[in-house]
């Protein structure tokens, strides 16, 4: 792998910038012209047809067009120059761009963050960075303003929500408006075109477009660079061309006398037509969110370098061609493209309005990864795209949904007016969320002071906010889309936010206390039989209150018990090394583990690997580990919710951590330590007793054991938080992802049980994963009977409903349910084979579904 191919799939700090090459850092600015510069470089397509979408016309004397080419340029200049390139660029978050790497760094200095299971471990992750100088006046009093003020927090994430939801919207329409653009303008040459032809034609390129997004943009990248620069150099080529042949003295409009002459000459109309100017900077938030697959140097070069005279040269060309040619102004850019080139920039202009396309959708896919770690957004399927390039993703449902906007969009308005005034009400909403953000930062993290704060606010915020004000004119006209769309995401975000964060303090408040579990023995009041339970936990300390409910109604459960809870931590990434986290719950004789998977809010939860020997081995590492310290004492086993974790063993993060990187490079049975004695003899280890039971834990099997929560409002509650909770929460909650999926679980391998936040668990739950536990815990017919034979005298319908829950979810063996029908028939419950098991079952269940498990346990 080439070295720009490798800082391509990392990212790159700003330590390892001073060591790369110039020719690493011109490599990786060509490739993120495709990437980066898509979106931005097809604005000049629909911003002079937008902006004189109204009332405004051209006048003999060129003022309004001079006027509106030196708002063009100083927006330019102003926002996507000096505000992304020379500043938001230097505020990343390791490497990453973007709103939420903002919040991130604010989170972090500031303790912002209202993400749930937040550790002072987390801390000491490689990636967690603050500053250490000292706080100014005011970012210490912003700090404290904030502690005590938790409304405000909320109100700092909704308003980056605001941001995130118009950055959705900008992936609606961003499709519909390229592809558009691009498709009319071959009526130019083919007048006799009608405007549906042109619909049906852009839906056809749409729906191509967003079908092949399964396979990634990997398979078509090498294609991106080149389209786009091919079109930055023909629309450049093509502004000379206009300048020098129709108007020579168009380079005056860049003097900012002609906005005031402009905006005094044309009054409230001029005012509103900003709305149309505010496309020309299109696409430079995403030019910031693409930091962290390239470095900041190389999009600087490329943006200061070919991506701004380009541009600007073909605005002055366009302005040039419409001083002389007034009539012309709804179709001005195709018909200033001189005849012998135009099927060639046709041609092109297709093909840079898909890359441009394609950049913003991947964008969308990567806000929603990014949405779904900060629990913001319900977990939906994310595929990864590319085993060579990190973070190209892939999400089908939103996919399908953009799609479907994007054709509604495209044949519901049919104009590109109109698709301009949304358009240009969304990316100024980010940009103003942005300027906020950045003004936070700089107070806070980079602790400059007061002026220069107020300076960056007042400069860029004014601009954003006249542009926002003249969008907002525009929301009869089409500026409503992206305000519908953004209060629907926004609706969905904030009710799964609020939502998940009631879940988990109900957790919190009823979970297992260390002193009931202590007081139950090593045991825990039942049977400890072969194997290892690993029950899936919201919670990062503590025992959650579903098992204080198994220990209850269950007369059996595993040997080894580990709570896995899966939690994102306030960075983009954590690497593998410091994803596991293991700790200990209660004495060594209850067996009892604690396991935390972290990620960041950029990073995939998703793992490839094989969960079970990662884990297996970390936590056979942490008793090696822990053996090899003084034992805690009981005080220090009831700190942290029960939890004996690395403070309390005096074992460094990273030592403790390294777990899950020590078991890549180990096989797993090779792990245990073995020390020499004088004699040259080899002998165990005092961990090896607990290691061994626990590799022969595993040797009996690992069963994955899943509580679904539902949480009910109370009726007390409002009538708008009894819909969003018992509605909206409750429908996605039963749509989307459970962890297991995070973690590669097997299918076979998984239990669900199912309870209210309430824990008003139905005892046909517990009852069936009673039997569910004992088929796949017993091996010895007789332990079998033992444990069963109680419970079937007073139950038997739960027999029938196993038969049930195995056709429907495959999870017991054949043998397993030979062995259970056949105890069942011994005890005189039931008799006859299997088919005589019809009739009796028919009353509760269909005889197809028993017969169809019938032939399933034959086959």
């Amino acid at each position: 792998m080439n070295p720009s191919e490798q800082f391509m799939e990392d990212g790159m700090s700003q330590q390892n910038l001073k060591r790369t090459s110039c020719a690493t850092v011109l490599s990786l600015a060509y490739q993120s012209l495709g990437i980066v510069y898509g979106d931005l470089s097809t604005s000049p397509l629909y911003v002079y047809k937008t902006t004189f979408s109204g009332k405004l016309r051209l006048e003999e004397n060129d003022e309004e067009i001079f006027g509106v080419l030196s708002f063009i340029f100083w927006t330019f200049t102003i926002i996507a120059l000096f505000k992304y390139v020379f500043i938001v660029m230097s505020a990343d978050d390791n490497g990453e761009g973007g709103a939420f790497a903002l919040y991130s760094l604010l989170c972090r200095h500031a303790r912002l963050s209202i993400l749930p299971n937040q550790q002072a471990t987390d801390e000491k992750l490689s990636a967690y960075t603050t500053q250490d100088s000292a706080d100014t006046w005011l970012s210490s009093h912003l700090k404290l303003f904030f502690e005590k003020h938790p409304r405000f927090q909320k109100g700092l994430l909704i308003f980056v929500l605001l941001g995130t939801c118009m950055t959705i919207g900008d992936g609606v329409i961003t499709p519909a408006i390229s592809v558009f653009s691009a498709v009319s303008g071959v009526q130019v040459k083919i007048k006799e075109l009608h405007d549906n032809y042109v619909v049906i034609i852009s839906c056809v390129i749409l729906v191509v477009l967003f079908s092949i997004q399964h396979h990634g943009t990997h398979r078509v990248a090498f294609m991106f660079a080149p389209v786009v620069a091919a079109w930055l150099l023909c629309i450049s080529g093509i502004g000379m061309y206009n300048i020098f042949h129709w108007n020579r003295q168009v380079y005056r409009a860049l003097s900012p006398f002609y906005m005031l002459k402009f905006l005094k000459a044309t009054g409230i109309e001029g005012w509103m037509s900003l709305g149309g100017v505010v496309l020309s900077i299109t696409g430079v938030e995403a030019m910031y969110a693409a930091l962290g697959h390239f470095s900041a140097l190389s999009i600087k070069v490329a943006f200061t370098c070919l991506v701004y005279p380009c541009l600007i040269l073909a605005y002055m060309g366009e302005a040039a061609f419409l001083s002389k040619h007034h009539q012309d102004i709804q179709g001005s850019f195709y018909k200033a493209i001189p005849e012998t080139v135009f099927w060639p920039v046709f041609v092109v202009a297709t093909f840079a309005a898909i890359v441009g396309s394609q950049a913003v959708i991947s964008a969308t896919f990567s806000i929603v990864s990014q949405c779904c770690a900060l629990h913001c957004f319900p977990p939906v399927k994310i595929v990864h795209t590319s085993s060579r390039i990190y973070g190209q993703i892939y999400v089908p449902e939103v996919n399908w949904i953009l799609m479907c906007l994007c054709l509604a969009v495209t044949i519901g308005l049919r104009d590109i007016d109109m698709m301009g005034h949304a358009y240009g009400l969304a990316i100024t909403t980010v940009m103003f969320v942005t300027t906020c953000l950045m003004t936070l930062v700089m107070v806070i993290v980079w602790k400059q002071g007061i002026i220069k704060a107020i300076i960056c606010l007042v400069l860029f915020g004014s601009i954003e906010l006249l542009y926002i004000s003249a969008s907002i004119c525009k929301v009869p006209e089409g500026g409503w889309i992206p305000l519908v769309l953004s209060f629907i995401f926004m609706s969905i975000m904030f009710t799964w936010n609020y939502g998940t964060m009631k879940k988990h303090e109900f957790d919190v408040e009823n979970k297992v206390s260390m002193s009931k579990i202590l007081s139950l023995g090593p045991c825990l009041g039942m049977v400890r039989v072969p194997g290892i339970g690993i029950i899936f936990s919201n919670l990062a300390s503590g025992v959650p209150a579903i098992f204080g409910h198994f220990v209850t109604n269950l007369p059996a459960f595993h040997q080894v018990l580990v709570f896995v809870c899966v939690k994102a931590v306030q960075v983009p990434c954590v690497s593998d090394n410091e994803r596991l986290v293991i700790s200990r719950i209660g004495p060594k004789e209850y067996r009892m583990f604690c396991c935390i998977v972290r990620y960041g809010y950029k990073d995939l939860q998703q793992e490839n690997y094989n969960f079970e020997n990662k884990l297996v081995g970390a936590i056979i590492q942490f008793v090696e580990i822990e053996e090899s310290d003084p034992a805690p004492t009981p005080e220090e086993l009831c700190m942290d919710g029960g939890n004996l974790n690395m403070e309390h063993q005096a074992v460094s993060p990273h030592t403790l951590n390294n777990s899950c990187y020590i078991e890549k490079n180990f096989p797993l049975s090779c792990v245990l330590r073995v020390k020499k004695c004088d004699n040259d003899h080899l002998q165990d280890s005092p961990s090896k007793d607990e290691s061994m039971q626990i590799l022969g834990a595993k040797e009996s099997g690992v069963t994955y054991i899943l509580g679904h929560s539902y949480a009910e409002a109370k009726k007390s509650s409002s009538i708008l938080k009894k819909f969003a909770i018992n509605v909206v929460y409750a429908f996605l909650s039963k749509n989307c992802r459970d962890p297991d999926v995070y973690l590669n679980v097997a299918h076979t391998s998984l239990l669900e049980v199912d309870r209210t936040s309430q824990l008003y668990t139905s005892n046909r739950s517990i009852n069936v994963y009673r039997i569910w536990l004992s088929l796949n815990l017993h091996k010895n017919s007789q332990m079998l009977h033992e444990v069963l034979n109680e419970y079937f005298k007073n139950n038997e319908s739960d027999y029938f409903h196993v038969l049930h829950l195995k056709h429907r979810h495959n999870r017991l063996s054949s043998t397993n349910l030979h062995q259970f029908h056949t105890f069942g028939c011994g005890m005189g419950r039931r008799g006859g084979d299997f088919k005589s098991m019809e009739g009796v079952e028919s009353k509760k269940k269909s005889k197809g579904v028993l017969k169809g498990l019938r032939d399933n346990i034959i086959n």
